[in-house]
């Protein structure tokens, strides 16, 4: 075996045997690979294993044993490997990068008397009180709620959110590691992540799989979610003895902020903490991974014919695949859908950004095709079939993309002076959506939802260009905030609108999803 791997007995009678590699990285074996694994000393060959181990190993079956072990860098092959410990930097496919900050278990062992006393049935009912609470003092709060999420906030108490948010979620990895530790593992680092590029702590508990029972596992998997769920209902609880103020705005915001966290958390289909329960309670070892190659199959099977094993004997596998499959895409598409006008916003910058995330999501459902297509193509399926059903599906894509209408809609801003009302636009914005007579949908915007507050239509399509501050289109209070180039409209309303500002929807209509996707990536180009 390679330097860096240890074979670890169960701890109880009915758990597995684990071999372990490095600091992160465990594989679990039965009981006769495991004695393979202990016989390998450099010692023995072959029929040697063959005649220590006994039945029901024979020379095919130690080959192919030890096949697998070299192709999991397992056995010593001659090479000088480092054996990645002391990585501080560590990156893992397909987009995150890890920074180790401090090794925990020491700090964790000393804490463990406290971990405990809050595991114990006293501590873990005052949790689930306070965690309960919480909702129910945003419950009673849902006017002081609504403007927290619905109006505009000053940069300190966003910064403030930020900060504590960030400040809850280091916590929140402690309490994985901090449970871990208590039922006897080794959490090995706890850091800082760029996670798809979006910044996140972690705590890596990848030694909980040496925990014998499936209940103990997820525990550490719901650890993190129980001690943000604790301290959101606490926020929750303190925003109600606040004031009305900023303060008391903050505190409502981080609370719900962090309420969604625990949510998000919990979701089963991205590797997150509902699916470290999950595949725990489940004690099925890459639940997503075989899920998803059983769904790949099924999809390959019906466009392509072909014969594909299934990972997972399960009825469930299929369906459960393809939601983690489309999940993340759905994330990313409704996180595009949200932000685009705000890339538009940032000018040829934020229209560069938005044409790279449009290209990564095009090559995600590429790259999804093409891996059908191969699985197609070892299993069986014919050549014919695999260009037919392709050409189906560009048929098809084009058919949406220029048959399948939706909203276009070009955000903004308007200012009230007196009973005047204009309609403000980046220079960047598309400007040929202006024409007389245009609607406009006059809103108050915070950071979660907005309040219509008016309608309008544009009283003439001459517009007058200068300079506002680009608070203006962002939900954030600031005083001296940089400007951007503007285009302003008149607008001709009914009745002016109490907010002095706030955002403003220019209605363009329905349009094929093809054209939507060029309008809104050429518009700088357009003016």
């Amino acid at each position: 075996m390679a330097e860096d791997v240890t074979v670890h007995p169960p701890g109880d009678p009915d758990a597995p045997w684990m071999i372990q590699r490095g600091a992160d990285r465990y594989y679990r074996v039965g009981s006769d690979v495991a004695r393979l694994a202990q016989a390998l000393d450099g010692r023995r060959d072959v029929d040697a294993l063959v005649e220590r181990l006994g039945g029901p190993w024979r020379r095919t079956s130690v080959l192919t044993v030890l096949r697998t072990l070299h192709e999991q860098k397992l056995l010593d092959d001659g090479q000088d490997r480092a054996p990645g410990r002391d990585r501080r930097v560590k990156f893992v496919p397909p987009l995150t990068v890890q920074f180790t900050l401090l090794r925990p278990e020491r700090l964790l062992a000393r804490l463990r008397p406290l971990t405990a006393r809050l595991a114990a049935r006293p501590g873990a009912v005052a949790a689930l009180a306070v965690t309960l609470g919480g909702v129910f003092a945003l419950a009673a709060q849902a006017p002081a709620v609504g403007d927290a999420l619905g109006k505009p906030l000053s940069v300190g108490v966003y910064v403030t959110v930020v900060c504590a948010f960030f400040a809850s979620t280091a916590l929140h990895e402690f309490g994985h590691g901090a449970v871990l530790t208590y039922y006897g593992g080794r959490p090995a680092r706890i850091g800082v992540m760029l996670f798809y590029l979006a910044p996140a702590f972690f705590c890596d508990v990848t030694d909980g799989w040496r925990l014998p029972r499936a209940r103990q596992r997820v525990h550490v998997a719901l650890a993190g979610v129980a001690v943000q769920g604790v301290i959101a209902g606490a926020t929750g609880m303190l925003a109600a003895a606040l004031p009305a103020g900023d303060a008391r705005s903050g505190a409502l915001l981080f609370s719900c902020v962090a309420y969604v966290s625990c949510l998000l958390n919990l979701l089963p289909l991205v590797k997150l903490d509902g699916y470290l329960a999950l595949m725990s309670h489940l004690d099925i070892p890459y639940l997503r991974d075989r899920a998803m190659s059983d769904a790949r199959g099924f999809l390959s099977r019906m466009l392509f014919g072909g014969r594909h094993p299934r990972a997972l004997d399960t009825p469930w596998s299929v369906p459960f695949g393809l939601a983690c499959m489309a999940f993340p895409v759905y994330m990313l598409t409704t996180g595009l859908t949200i932000w685009s006008d705000l890339f538009l916003a940032m000018g040829v910058f934020g229209t560069f950004a938005l044409a790279g995330v449009l290209a990564y999501l095009a090559y995600l459902w590429g790259k999804g095709l093409l891996h059908l297509i191969r699985e197609a193509r070892k299993t069986g399926a014919g050549t014919a079939r695999v260009c037919l059903a392709t050409g189906a599906l560009a048929i098809a894509l084009t058919g949406m993309l220029a048959g399948v209408k939706a909203p276009y809609t070009v955000t903004g801003a308007y200012v009230r002076q007196g009973d005047h009302v204009d309609l403000v636009l980046a220079s960047t914005a598309d400007q040929g959506i202006v024409r007389e007579g245009a609607q406009v949908v006059l809103e108050q915007a915070g950071l979660v939802t907005s309040t219509q507050t008016g309608r309008g239509a544009v009283a003439s399509a001459e517009g007058e260009r200068g300079g506002a501050p680009m608070t203006l289109f962002a939900p954030v209070r600031m005083e001296d905030a940089p400007h951007l180039a503007v285009v302003t409209y008149p607008l001709s309303v009914a009745e002016a609108p109490s907010a002095p500002t706030g955002t403003a929807q220019v209605d363009g209509g329905d349009v094929p999803l093809g054209k939507l996707l060029y309008l809104k990536i050429t518009a700088p180009w357009r003016r």
